[in-house]
């Protein structure tokens, strides 16, 4: 049906065109009769709704607001039928601009802008507020100045200052009497600044100054922060002079600011001397806010640059005097050091400020035994936490997982035990969930009597062990080898001593059995075991059968179980086909791969790098480099992006076969979708270049000695 006649069937009134049908309407009327017409009319209208069918009859109630934004999705004007003639196939629609609603109803115009630019920030589509309030300006509807600065404030967040100031200057243009507000001026600088746009930044102070704004202490700490960050020293010095010459006093943030610049730029004596004059202003200083900043300011970029004997150095003389929370200061020292990655040097923060009788706080020392225990220095970690329990330190669970797994890893069984028991002691917590996180630790040693001693203690202590317990404990006796103990496990699960086993328990049973080899254990409780408790095997228990089968090299037992998947209903996902593909590879069966990947895999569309990468690592494996790289070019060709990974194994295989000149066209071929070679395309090709040489070195040695 065409368009004439899907019109023709709407049941329309005879109206003359010169009639105002909105006269003496009141804004309900008016916004059901916009609500009635967005539904009948723009539906068929916008060209993405063409082929749509549209109800012959439609009652919708919307808000003013949901009607306004629907009409400006639509068009940059609202556009409604002011009249309709009933003719034959004649259909005339009217446009207006939207100034034609303000017209009526301003304070409703204003409203339903704010609402809807309040909507899409808090939705994080700032792009399109930007657009909806220019079709605003531009439709001639201008909210008050109150208004457009809170809209401007909510743009801000964008942190895209190029197009908040040309709204900036859109709502001058518009309105001449609007001044934004000192606020929003400081807010964009600040945010050219952070783009390395100081210049920006400081013709943003200009037009400030020339609307009629006193420049203040944040205008000035602005700018000299924006020069500092670009290395601007002398320009920053310039604007400090400056700030000086016009009456306004500096805060210790300004000299804070103008201290990292200069440090930044390795002028430690420079730095320095204006670190007394930032002492002296900190004891004047008045909000407290102001020096705690200036502070931090200070002490992460002391410590960013690498100048801890400065650090060290305030810690002990604390040359900032009374006028500032010492214990303030060290808490801020310990967190800056711990930013860049010392945490001994936190230690020794830790250390002065108990000398002095200050007390770090559990978050400042759970950063420092986080750290230590993440960078491998466990038994410091553990040393600072028997240090702790002096001052009544408690240690996170989190903290507490990375410090139990670290001594875990060094085989330090017996203090990962003194932490276990430091946490049970510990009010609140919960104690299953204590033991499970220390059982999972274990799993990390080959140490089985631990595990199973574990477990019993636990429940001599009226400890109930959940099934993620007994999980954990079965995961770590087949990570083990020993099998036969989590088979124990499982049996008293099955027997109603401990919890009911799930999926979970006979997935890691299965692949535990299939890694020692015992294929009919495995299929025994895969088949028969977990339909008697009722429970039916997920994608990854079968991704875990099919795995342990092609191990084992019996790929036509795996295919059945990829069958049995299939018509259980069980949708197969990325993993399952890149085991099955690697499985037939390894089989030496690719010819089977290649068919099971063009009858199942790829019209499937569940597909991923690591689909590609099996793909391609069994054509090279199989002497098929040739076909590899005609595979990966079809990949782009239909649409697909492989990832450097997949160029990676292609640039290898013709490395090994001394091909030259394929192994850089693959390179120029991933340059031109987008990829850049990384370190190991890097190392490939070196390898490429170093085999050329050796052989023409021993081919010229040959013609000369031969």
């Amino acid at each position: 049906m065409n368009e004439g006649n899907r019109l023709s069937e709407w049941p329309v009134k005879e109206r003359r065109v010169n009639e105002r049908p909105n006269e003496g309407m009141t804004r309900d009327e008016i916004t059901r009769k916009l609500a009635s017409h967005l539904n009948r009319i723009n539906l068929f209208t916008h060209p993405s709704y063409r082929n749509h069918a549209v109800p012959t009859k439609t009652r919708v109630n919307v808000s003013d607001t949901q009607v306004v934004l629907r009409f400006m999705t639509m068009h940059s004007t609202l556009t409604f039928f002011s009249s309709i003639i009933h003719k034959p196939k004649l259909f005339i629609p009217l446009s207006i601009q939207f100034s034609t609603l303000s017209h009526h109803h301003p304070n409703h115009s204003q409203h339903s802008i704010a609402t809807i630019i309040h909507h899409l920030c808090n939705s994080h589509r700032f792009s399109e507020a930007h657009q909806r309030l220019s079709l605003f300006l531009a439709s001639g509807s201008l909210p008050d100045e109150r208004t457009c600065n809170v809209l401007l404030a909510r743009l801000l967040a964008s942190r895209t200052p190029h197009k908040t100031w040309g709204l900036f200057q859109c709502l001058i243009a518009a309105k001449p009497g609007f001044v934004p507000s000192l606020v929003n001026y400081h807010r964009l600088m600040d945010q050219f600044c952070g783009a390395h746009q100081p210049r920006e930044a400081h013709r943003l102070f200009f037009d400030m100054k020339t609307r009629g704004h006193c420049p203040n202490v944040v205008s000035f700490t602005t700018l000299v922060n924006g020069y500092c960050i670009v290395g601007g020293i002398r320009d920053a010095r310039k604007v400090f002079d400056e700030m000086l010459e016009s009456g306004v006093v500096p805060n210790s943030m300004s000299y804070s600011v103008l201290i990292r610049g200069l440090i930044h730029q390795r002028d430690l004596e420079g730095g320095r001397e204006l670190m007394g004059v930032l002492w002296e202003r900190m004891n004047v200083e008045v909000e407290d806010a102001v020096k705690t900043a200036a502070f931090a300011n200070l002490v992460d970029s002391v410590c960013r640059e690498g100048f801890f004997g400065e650090v060290f150095g305030i810690a002990e003389e604390l040359p900032f005097g009374s006028g500032f929370s010492q214990e303030v200061a060290y808490g801020q020292m310990i967190d800056s050091l711990c930013k860049v990655g010392r945490y001994n040097g936190a230690a020794r923060i830790v250390y002065m400020m108990r000398k002095r009788g200050f007390v770090p706080s559990d978050v400042s020392y759970n950063y420092m035994i986080h750290g230590l225990s993440r960078d491998g220095d466990c038994m410091r970690a553990y040393q600072l936490l028997e240090e702790g329990a002096e001052f009544g330190f408690v240690l996170s669970e989190h903290t507490y997982k990375i410090l139990v797994e670290a001594l875990c890893q060094v085989l330090d069984v017996d203090k990962a035990r003194e932490v276990l028991k430091l946490m049970l002691r510990k009010e609140g917590v919960d104690k299953t969930r204590i033991y499970n996180i220390y059982l999972r630790a274990l799993c990390l040693v080959n140490n089985p009597t631990e595990l199973l001693n574990v477990l019993v203690f636990m429940l001599e202590s009226q400890c109930q062990a959940d099934v993620i317990t007994l999980n954990t404990v079965i995961n770590g006796f087949c990570k083990m080898g020993r099998v036969d103990e989590a088979l124990k496990v499982l049996h008293d699960m099955l027997m109603g001593k401990f919890s009911a086993p799930d999926v979970v328990t006979f997935t890691t049973m299965i692949s535990g059995l299939l890694d020692t080899a015992k294929v009919d254990e495995a299929l025994d409780l895969f088949h028969k075991v977990m339909p008697e408790n009722g429970l039916r095997p997920s994608v990854v228990t079968y991704n875990a059968l099919i795995r342990g089968l092609f191990k084992l090299e019996r790929p036509n037992v795996a295919l059945e179980a990829f069958d049995n998947m299939v018509n259980d209903g069980i949708a197969a996902d990325s993993t399952t086909y890149t085991v099955i593909v690697e499985g037939l590879c390894e089989s030496d069966q690719i010819e089977v791969a290649k068919r099971f990947w063009h009858n199942v895999i790829w019209p499937s569309g569940i597909h991923d790098h690591f689909v590609y990468a099996a793909i391609l690592k069994g054509l090279c494996h199989s002497a098929k480099f040739n076909e590899a790289c005609h595979f990966l070019y079809e990949l782009v060709d239909s649409g697909v992006s492989p990832n450097i990974f997949c160029y990676n194994i292609l640039i290898n295989c013709a490395c090994n076969h001394n091909l030259k000149i394929e192994a850089y066209q693959i390179v120029r071929e991933m340059k031109k979708n987008g990829l850049n070679p990384d370190s190991v395309t890097w190392r490939i090709l070196d390898k490429l270049r170093g085999e050329v040489r050796k052989n023409y070195t021993e081919g010229s040695t040959g013609s000369l000695f031969g």
